[in-house]
């Protein structure tokens, strides 16, 4: 049984117990939901690959409490800690060689050795990771290729009976995935856009970021095929097509749509942090009205829209057999 409960100081301490017992706790943070397992027992780790269906190549992020932490887990060089005194508690995700004696099992890490941290800001995660007194390794809180999970709702339709816990604390502020950066590198790569801008990191950095050059998977949401929802998606639409419903962008394609079409705009007034908030939860939308195809208005590849986008195209790209 999956217990739904309000994310209160009581249900926090019973969700650390669970965890420290093994168990699995989803959890808000400001990005989408996580679900959490124990990051130093291995065991526990499986269950969410087993929970999630992942591949178990895909490594998981370690959210630990501060600084500090994640300096025990991770051998962060001084850019990196530049980004993390800029960005930390906050949506961005670091990869960096292990530091010795790190506590991150190996299955967390998908055997690389390197590894994934995060300072989550929300306070619900924060207390949770205080209780625990460990890292705690957290992908999102759905099953592996679905659209992420910005509520404890969603969490429920896709995990209801493989998590022991749901911890409602609301739906969740960026609606995106943390932006990844590793420094595995002689300089630094974006693995992952999220809800850091790109030009936001390089100006903190002084640099460009660099794109992965391996085809090794280093982080979550590398994988071609990701965060697909079951209706299939028309990307760069500029028009609707007969039966397709419309996830618009700033009112594109509400002017042509016939009477009854479904639209869903992800922000009628062009602002990217609404539209990324609003992206999982709108693409949930369309699969909860069953809806078999749906166009995609032009959404701007900046600041946030590079992320934006990088979810769209993965959503589009159809599962391999």
């Amino acid at each position: 049984m999956t217990i739904v409960v309000p994310a209160d100081a009581a249900a926090i301490a019973r969700a650390a117990a669970i965890l420290r017992e093994g168990g699995l706790v989803a959890f808000p943070t400001e990005t989408v939901y996580g679900l959490g397992a124990d990051a130093t027992q291995a065991w526990a780790v499986a269950r969410i690959y087993d929970a999630k269906d992942r591949p178990s190549f895909n490594p998981l992020i370690a959210h630990v409490a501060d600084l500090e932490a994640a300096r025990r887990e991770a051998a962060l060089p001084e850019p990196a800690l530049r980004l993390a005194a800029a960005f930390w508690p906050g949506p961005l995700t670091i990869v960096a060689p292990l530091a010795p004696g790190g506590f991150v099992c190996d299955l967390a890490r998908a055997g690389l050795p390197s590894v994934a941290v995060r300072v989550p800001a929300h306070p619900v995660a924060q207390a949770l990771i205080a209780a625990l007194g460990r890292p705690i390794a957290a992908p999102s809180a759905n099953r592996s290729g679905h659209v992420s999970p910005v509520t404890a709702a969603h969490v429920a339709e896709d995990l209801s009976g493989k998590v022991d816990m749901i911890l409602d604390g609301g739906r969740t502020a960026a609606g995106l995935e943390s932006t990844i950066v590793s420094f595995c590198e002689e300089s630094p790569v974006l693995l992952r856009p999220g809800a850091i801008a790109r030009e936001a990191i390089e100006k903190i950095l002084g640099e460009k970021l660099s794109a992965p050059e391996r085809a090794e998977i280093l982080a979550p949401g590398m994988t071609p095929s990701h965060y697909a929802p079951a209706a299939r998606l028309r990307l760069e639409a500029h028009e609707l097509n007969e039966g397709e419903a419309a996830l618009d962008f700033g009112g594109r394609l509400a002017a042509r749509a016939e009477p009854g079409t479904v639209v869903l705009d992800l922000s009628p007034s062009g602002d990217l942090f609404e539209a990324a908030a609003n992206l999982f939860a709108h693409l949930r939308e369309f699969d909860s009205r069953q809806i078999a195809d749906v166009a995609v208005a032009h959404v701007p590849e900046r600041g946030l829209g590079e992320a934006i986008n990088d979810r769209l195209r993965r959503a589009s790209t159809p599962k391999l057999d």
